[in-house]
C-alpha cells in the first residue's frame, strides 16, 4: 500500500492538472464565483478581523479578497511564515502596496518591520489556503504543515474556512494524524459544512 505522502503528492498533482488544463477565462470566472460566495457568507460579512493568505499556485487567488476586505473596513491579517523556526506570526496589513515584501522563496509576505502583530485570539474568521479538499473538511495544502499548526490555535468561535474550485473537491482527502480539518469549504456552487 502506498504511503500517505505519496497519496497526497498524487492528489496535489491531480488537482493541479485539472486547474492547469482549464481555459484561463473559465478559471477566472470560477474563482470570481468562489469570491462572490465568500463575500455573501454571513460569517465573513460579520467578521471584523479576517485572516487571509497570499495565494500560491493552485490555490484560489486571494488578491481581490484582500482588496475587498480592506475596502469594506475589515482588519486584514496575513501570516508571516518563518521557515527557520517553523512558526507563523499574524500581521495586520492596511495597504498591500506598502506593507508587503517578497521573501527568499519569491512569496509575498507582510513586512514585519512595518506591520503590527495581531494576537490569534482576535481572529473572527480564518480563510485557510489549500490545494485539495473533501466534504468532511479534509485538506491538503502545499505540504509544509504551517496551517496544521495554526488551525488548532484558533479560538473555538473562529471558523476555519477554505476556498476551492469544484475541481479541487475530491471524494476523500488522505489525512495523517497531524493534519487538521477546516470547518467549511466554499466553492462557486455551494458551501460545504464539515460532516
Amino acid at each position: 500500500m502506498e504511503d500517505i505522502k505519496g497519496i497526497k503528492k498524487d492528489a496535489r498533482a491531480e488537482v493541479l492538472r485539472k486547474i492547469d488544463s482549464m481555459p484561463e477565462v473559465l478559471h477566472l470566472k470560477k474563482e470570481r464565483d468562489v469570491c462572490n460566495r465568500l463575500f455573501e457568507f454571513a460569517n465573513f460579512m460579520e467578521a471584523k478581523v479576517v485572516l487571509l493568505y497570499f495565494s500560491r499556485k493552485g490555490e484560489v487567488n486571494s488578491k481581490k479578497i484582500i482588496e475587498k476586505a480592506l475596502e469594506s473596513g475589515k482588519i486584514v491579517v496575513i501570516p508571516v511564515i518563518n521557515s527557520d523556526k517553523f512558526n507563523i506570526h499574524l500581521m495586520k496589513i492596511t495597504d498591500p502596496s506598502k506593507d508587503i515584501m517578497i521573501d527568499e522563496d519569491n512569496i509575498p509576505q507582510p513586512n514585519i518591520n512595518k506591520c503590527k502583530k495581531v494576537p490569534i485570539k482576535s481572529i473572527d474568521i480564518a480563510v485557510i489556503p489549500g490545494l485539495a479538499f473533501d466534504e468532511k473538511g479534509g485538506r491538503i495544502g502545499v505540504g509544509d504543515g504551517y496551517y496544521d499548526k495554526l488551525i488548532p490555535k484558533l479560538p473555538a468561535t473562529t471558523r476555519a474556512v477554505a476556498l476551492a474550485l469544484e475541481e479541487q473537491i475530491l471524494p476523500q482527502v488522505p489525512m495523517d494524524t497531524h493534519d487538521k480539518y477546516v470547518d467549511i469549504v466554499i466553492t462557486g456552487k455551494r458551501i460545504i459544512y464539515k460532516i
